[in-house]
Order: structure tokens, then sequence, then C-alpha cells
């Protein structure tokens, strides 16, 4: 019998972001965007990993559902195509739990105690009443994710590299343990830039400072004029150093060259003010997440035409991961 994890055309892939709100331009800049350069050529998985998300949000849960909903609708607004892409909702596809938990019995906990993603976020975690069995468990179930769908290509950040290697490690165990043929996933290394908040600090909801992947024209408009520029600008006159301005630094994901000459020019010689600055930046953010915000809002407008699609894209995940646990199954004589 042909394995069900080859495939006959693309290698396949498989990735996704975490549901703990809506998304953000670090997970655009991060991941989404080289998702779209990939999906022509590849296999993709790409979900909504509620699981994942729970690890941390797990006093939201009553938030989930939206959450989801939202993520999907901005995986197809940005341009991921649901007929060319499995899209799906991790926990409607159980049995990424089922072969967690196989993979759970079979991973030494001195493997997950190196893992640097842990070590890293260990102190964090404990004073956010994240510090659980479920966030130390992380790179596991990011293992099943990945061998579900026979991911052989998984697109990553340097900082997730670990992961995958540990991913790697646990499949190569399974597969010598079961004689069997689970891929080795292997990573893609995506361009991800280190996408600060509006303020310079690390972005996150709780310092207020995130820019959605989608805001409203207003929000937008509020948020980027309140962004703090460099604090030698006291007055217009004033000679600025565009490396000490963090608008400077969204120039450089929204902007093109000439507008990031333009800023440099004319922020060091005076030649124009932060409000201009802005003013430009806000156009360039507008002029690339308008079509996607519309379209998002249409779906979300529309919940039987999205129920449909994501009903469809869970029933296609699941067909290819029931078959990955038949052999699963088969391999280990359960």
């Amino acid at each position: 019998m042909s394995s069900t994890l080859e495939t006959k055309r693309k290698p396949r892939m498989m990735s996704g972001a975490r549901t703990t709100g809506h998304l953000h331009i670090g997970n655009y800049f991060g991941a989404i965007r080289n998702w779209i350069k990939f999906q022509d050529e590849y296999e993709c998985f790409f979900g909504a990993m509620d699981w994942h998300g729970m690890t941390t949000a797990y006093k939201s849960t009553e938030e989930m559902q939206k959450w989801n909903r939202d993520i999907f609708a901005e995986f197809i607004a940005w341009g991921l195509d649901p007929q060319k892409n499995v899209l799906f909702i991790q926990s409607q596809v159980p049995e990424h739990l089922e072969l967690f938990m196989i993979f759970a019995n079979l991973t030494p906990m001195g493997w997950l105690e190196r893992v640097p993603t842990w070590k890293d976020a260990e102190e964090e975690a404990k004073a956010s009443d994240t510090h659980n069995l479920g966030r130390f468990a992380y790179p596991v179930l990011q293992a099943a994710d990945i061998a579900l769908y026979g991911g052989m290509k998984v697109p990553v950040g340097q900082d997730q590299v670990s992961n995958i290697e540990l991913a790697r490690e646990i499949t190569r165990r399974f597969n010598h343990l079961y004689k069997a043929k689970l891929p080795e996933p292997q990573v893609i290394l995506t361009d991800s830039p280190v996408v600060p908040g509006l303020d310079g600090r690390k972005m996150s909801k709780s310092y207020g400072n995130t820019l959605f992947m989608t805001e409203e024209p207003k929000v937008l408009e509020k948020k980027v004029k309140a962004m703090p520029t460099d604090p030698q600008r006291a007055r217009r006159e004033d000679a600025g150093d565009p490396s000490k301005c963090n608008v400077f630094s969204y120039h450089k994901l929204f902007s093109s060259t000439e507008d990031l000459v333009w800023v440099q020019e004319g922020c060091r010689s005076a030649g124009i003010g932060c409000g201009d600055c802005k003013a430009r930046l806000l156009g360039n953010i507008n002029a690339l997440s308008e079509k996607p915000r519309e379209i998002k809002k249409d779906l979300l407008n529309q919940p039987k035409i999205l129920d449909e699609i994501i009903a469809d894209g869970n029933a296609r995940a699941r067909k290819v991961a029931q078959a990955t646990l038949l052999q699963v199954r088969e391999r280990m004589k359960i």
C-alpha cells in the first residue's frame, strides 16, 4: 500500500498562527507574507492553532471561537487561497491531540528542559500564571502538528529552529521504535524581521502598543499619530536621527526605497517634520491594508460563507490527519 504521507506533486508545508487574539503586523511580516509566496510552490497546510493559544490564553476560552474566525478571515483576506491551501482550526482536527499524546510518551523530559524557547520564557511564564504543562510540552504538540500532515518543510524564523530540530528528533525516535516512515521536517528559514511595538517596546497587547493587521482607518490614524519620535526633535526646525525614531523602523516595513531616502534626508536636515513623516507612513500602511481590510470585513459579515470555508478546510485537514493516524496505529500495533 502506498504511503498517504507521500505527495505525487509538491512537497508538503505546515505552519500556523497561535489563537491568542487578532493578528498583528508581526504575524504578517514574520509569517503570513512568506506563506503567500510559498502557496504556489508547496502543498500547504496552515492552521489557526487554538490549542497552542490556550497555553497562555486559557482564561479567555470564551473568546477562542471569535478569534479563530477572525484569523481565518485574515488568512484569506491577505491572499491565502482556501482552494490552493488546506486552512483549518487545530481543535477541530482531534487527531492533533491523539498524535501529541503518542509523541509525549516517547519524548524524554530532558529534551524539553533544554528547549531554549522554554528556558527563555520561564520567568515570564511564572509571572503571568502560564507556567503550565501545556506550555512546557508545546514543542511536542508542534511536532505532532507537523507530522500529522507529513510536513516536510516548515517555514520559521531563527528563534524557532530549535523547536523544529526537536520535532525532527521526536519523529526520528518514533520511526526508529516502530519502523515507520514519517517525514522528518526540514526548516525553511524565512525573512522574519523583529517588529517593535508602536512605542518601541516589545509588541504586546498588555502594553497597548499593538498594530493589528487590519485596523480601521480612524483607529490606525490615531495610533500612528501617537507614535513617539526622536526626542531630539523638540521643535520643527530641529534636525533628527531616523535611527533613533520608531516611526522610521515602521517605514522600513511599509515604505518604498524612495520614501526611506525621503525620510532620512528630510529628518536629518529638518526638511520635513514628524507630522509629515507620520502622514507618509499612514498612507503607506493604508495602501497595503485597505483591500485586505475590506475583504475581511465582507467575510465576517457573511458568516454562512465563512462557516462553509472553515468547515471545508477542517474536513480536508481531517482526511489527511486520519490517514496518518491509521498508519501510526498500524505501526504501533494498537
